[in-house]
């Protein structure tokens, strides 16, 4: 198969004799060429592709180059330049509010020093020693006398003051009227008081719901219901009752309740039911509500 494939094939199995034979036509027209000249002709292609290679790689630097100097020196610096320029802004920011607060601080200088002037000249002028004086300097000079007669003239005078002392226009009346307020005071809190004690509190109540349950299917429930509403207690009222299903043809007893917290406990109020032992297995709190 692979023959006549190729048989078929347009393929050119002897170029190679007709590219000889063209180079031996040519040699005879021409002239054989000598080996000398085919290296020279050799080591010149050789030597131009090296020329051009160096002159690639040469323009190859050349544009590294400035491409690195040009992205090199010079963004750094332009960066360097920006950053200057930035802090320079900056210094100058800062004096401003270095210059404001100094400022401010020799202001609030001026205002301390002007307040402390005006809280020293307003002060109090210093009572003249001449006012002092005086009051002790009468009796002074009348214990210093040494006769008799002015010592007794002063003794009347002194218990003629007390006498005045002693009277007193509207003290009585004020002593009366204090009295007939505190009888007005106490009378009222009496009555607030008693009005307080009569007042009924509220009475903290709950609601229950309780779940009987019977030994077996042949209790009588209508009698355990009884039993069960028979318990009376101060604070306990019955309310509402249903039978409710529970399997293999057992019912429970579910019933409400209301009792106050101060006087009945769900603890005494299980006790109580679970005395009926020959209908009552167990009791159990469905739920449990503040009213």
């Amino acid at each position: 198969m692979a023959v006549d494939y190729f048989l078929h094939e347009k393929i050119w199995f002897e170029k190679y004799k007709y590219d000889d034979a063209e180079r031996r036509y040519y040699e005879k027209m021409n002239g054989p060429v000598s080996s000398s000249s085919r290296q020279q002709e050799n080591g010149a292609s050789t030597i131009l592709r090296d020329i051009a290679r160096a002159r690639e790689n040469i323009q190859k630097s050349l544009a590294g180059s400035a491409s690195t100097t040009s992205s090199g020196p010079a963004g750094d610096q332009n960066e360097l330049l920006s950053r200057i320029s930035h802090l320079e802004v900056e210094n100058q920011n800062l004096r401003s509010v270095v210059a404001d607060l100094q400022m401010a601080i020799f202001k609030l200088e001026s205002r301390l020093n002007a307040l402390e002037k005006s809280s020293t000249s307003h002060q109090p002028s210093p009572v003249p020693p001449t006012q002092k004086v005086e009051p002790f300097s009468v009796p002074s000079k009348k214990v210093e006398l040494p006769s008799a007669s002015p010592a007794k003239k002063v003794e009347p005078a002194a218990a003629e003051e007390d006498d005045d002392d002693d009277i007193d226009l509207f003290g009585s009346d004020d002593e009366e009227e204090d009295q007939e307020a505190a009888k007005v005071r106490e009378e009222r809190l009496r009555q607030y008081a008693e009005k307080k004690a009569k007042k009924p509190g509220l009475i903290a109540k709950s609601s229950i719901l309780l779940d009987v349950k019977p030994w077996d299917d042949e209790t009588d429930m209508a009698k355990m219901e009884e039993c069960v509403r028979s318990i009376h207690m101060d604070g306990l009222v019955w309310g509402a009752s249903k039978l409710v299903p529970v399997g293999y043809g057992i019912k429970k007893l579910q019933i409400q309740c209301v009792v106050e917290d101060d006087k009945v406990g769900t603890d005494i109020l299980e006790e109580e039911i679970t005395k009926f032992e020959d209908y009552v297995q167990s009791v159990d709190i469905a739920a449990f509500n503040k009213i």
